[in-house]
């Protein structure tokens, strides 16, 4: 037996401790297992779009409503970094696109069609492409190849002669400007390039176009080698910033139409690269930013370029990943940004009519849903047509931005929504060029920086936007009418 005697205060002294201890625990589980279950149940704030997301660095207050503005001195947030798609999945090559000659294999081709003219005189009628017409293209872009087919385009949804001999002078002008390496401009090449691209291949012209293949050619190649210099950054650049994310869009908008026009297959390792920055960059409320940042509230005008760009590496039918989901988000977002009475805001819900075609035409573009977003748009921005928004070429409200999408938008949706807008816009566009085949300054002042800069820039964006509305007679045609 133990010589020591008991002690009641040690005792004491001893179980004081056990219970400090136990409650000290207790406490511990009971606050753990309370943050646990506030955040099961309590949900994350909604994002606020005039404060940022909540609990993250404020997003910079963008420019009101004047998309295509490249600014690269903005501030901006971090950007996460996008990898490039693994080198054993897409190689890059430095393929050129031979000058009149596809590296595709063997094509079939539509006849030759005659030059296209209303009235008889070819002497004033664009030189149609020679061979060179793919019959695998979808049926929505089989109106632009020939003469023939853009000539029953135009009668059907009432184009103008001078409509198309306003196009063909353009291209002629648009050719004189390419650069010799077959970039268009110094400021924003990749933009202004794939601009000018979209308006060759609009017109049907192809690397074996009699007048344009060499010009087509040039642009291809040059798209081709400095894309796979900056690892499928079609904006030709080693970051995200300024306005990157609307030159990346573009130029993968013109080579996925280039692509699906030829199946040329030196193309498609840089395009793969290409979509797939876009589908990274897509932000966590199914749109986009500047600087293809997913952690940043998206704007409307961002990501209209997205979406047509997702839309045409679509119709390449080269099975890109996870581009439908892609797709099937932006639209979810783009109908958040619909206000009350048909117009889209920038990056918030708002009747705003700068945008309003931006959000229907894309909305549409992607399923040719009948959706009543649709509808309101399209009426939304005809009642800001016919009152106070006028469509006049020299007036304080002249926007060729948003013009080029109502125009597609009311196109698209047919009926006398399409002859509505078809008189308001057809002439003004038309006999607002230059003898020379350029569109000179409007008379707006909402229309983006590129609108505003002197000289060739602001030359080359006016007239491609132009050309783009005078084109949509046969560039795009919807499967079915709303």
């Amino acid at each position: 037996m133990s010589d020591q005697k008991f002690s009641p205060l040690k005792q004491v002294a001893k179980s004081r401790f056990l219970v400090f201890s136990i409650l000290l625990h207790a406490l511990l589980i009971v606050v753990g297992s309370g943050t646990v279950l506030f955040r099961y149940y309590v949900p994350t704030p909604d994002f606020n779009a005039s404060l940022g997301l909540l609990g993250e660095e404020a997003v910079p207050v963008a420019a009101p409503e004047q998309p295509l503005e490249f600014d690269p001195k903005k501030a901006e947030p971090k950007i996460p970094e996008l990898s490039a798609p693994a080198a054993s999945a897409i190689t890059a090559v430095t393929s050129r696109v031979a000058p009149f000659e596809l590296t595709a294999t063997t094509l079939q081709f539509l006849p030759t069609s005659e030059a296209f003219t209303f009235s008889g005189n070819p002497s004033t009628s664009p030189t149609p492409p020679s061979a060179g017409m793919g019959n695998r293209v979808p049926p929505t872009m089989a109106s632009r190849m020939g003469g023939s087919a853009r000539r029953a385009a135009m009668l059907k949804n009432n184009g103008k002669e001078k409509s198309e001999v306003a196009v063909a002078n353009a291209l002629r002008w648009l050719k004189m400007q390419q650069n010799g390496n077959g970039s268009w401009c110094d400021k924003y090449p990749a933009a202004m390039t794939g601009l000018a691209l979209l308006c060759y291949l609009g017109h049907g012209e192809l690397p074996q176009s009699a007048e344009f293949g060499e010009t087509v050619t040039k642009a291809v190649n040059w798209f081709n080698e400095q894309g796979t210099k900056f690892q499928g950054r079609l904006c030709m650049s080693s970051s995200w910033g300024g306005g990157a994310a609307y030159e990346h869009a573009i130029g993968t908008y013109a080579l996925s139409e280039y692509y699906t026009m030829t199946r040329d297959t030196a193309v498609v390792p840089l395009l793969r690269q290409a979509v797939e920055y876009i589908v990274q960059g897509q932000a966590y409320d199914g749109g986009w930013r500047y600087h293809y940042n997913s952690q940043v509230a998206s704007d409307t005008s961002v990501t209209g370029w997205q979406i047509q760009a997702l839309k045409a590496a679509h119709l390449t039918d080269l099975g890109f990943p996870r581009i439908e989901e892609s797709l099937d988000r932006a639209i979810v977002f783009l109908k958040g940004m619909q206000g009350e009475k048909g117009g889209f805001g920038y990056t918030e819900a708002k009747d705003g009519y700068p945008l309003a075609g931006v959000g229907a035409f894309c909305t549409f573009l992607w399923k040719q849903d009948r959706d009543p977003t649709v509808r309101k748009g399209v009426d939304f921005l005809l009642r800001g047509a016919e009152s106070s928004n006028p469509v006049r070429y020299a007036g304080p409200t002249a926007n060729l931005y948003a013009w080029y999408y109502h125009t597609q938008a009311c196109l698209m949706y047919g009926g006398t929504v399409w002859d509505k807008w078809n008189r308001l816009f057809q002439d003004e566009i038309a006999d607002s060029q230059s003898p020379e085949g350029f569109w000179p300054p409007t008379g707006g002042n909402a229309t983006g920086s590129l609108e505003e800069e002197p000289f060739l820039n602001g030359q080359v964006y006016r007239t491609t936007l132009c050309v783009l509305m005078l084109e949509v007679f046969y560039r795009y045609m919807p499967l079915y009418k709303l």
